[in-house]
């Protein structure tokens, strides 16, 4: 099995189509050929791309050299616990869960081996011929 082609297709605004054009003529290349160049260069970078004009790349990087993309943001410590948190009544939750469902099939199980005894429906006992016979409930 060889290496096979996928089609990606989605939408843009009429604006942003003009855009992609003009790029695609400065370039002197197809429009395709703009996202399979976007799109090799988001999977050899592991999808840390960031799209920006050419103007705008140099003053990007002689202003903050360090700093990477995707952008780190520091999480309060409340914010962390408050995670760690329901983390943990998650598990507890899904514990219980596993529990209820043990119990539901033992009492399942149970029912299956008295399947020997007369089950009777609530809805039969309206039956006028079912007045005459007693009936044991338990």
């Amino acid at each position: 099995m060889g290496n096979k082609n996928k089609t990606i297709s989605f939408r843009v605004n009429e604006d942003a189509f003009e855009t992609l054009r003009e790029i695609a003529e400065e370039r002197d290349i197809s429009l395709s050929a703009v996202f399979r160049d976007y799109v090799d260069m988001l999977v050899a970078h592991d999808g840390q791309v960031q799209v920006v004009p050419k103007h705008e790349l140099n003053e990007a990087s002689a202003s903050s050299p360090a700093e990477s993309f995707p952008p780190k943001v520091e999480v309060p410590k409340s914010f962390v616990r408050e995670h760690e948190r329901l983390e943990l009544e998650a598990e507890h939750l899904r514990e219980q869960l596993d529990e209820y469902k043990r119990y539901v099939t033992r009492l399942s199980q149970r029912l299956d081996e008295q399947e020997d005894e007369e089950i009777i429906m609530l809805d039969d006992l309206d039956d006028e011929d079912a007045e005459d016979q007693p009936f044991r409930l338990g």
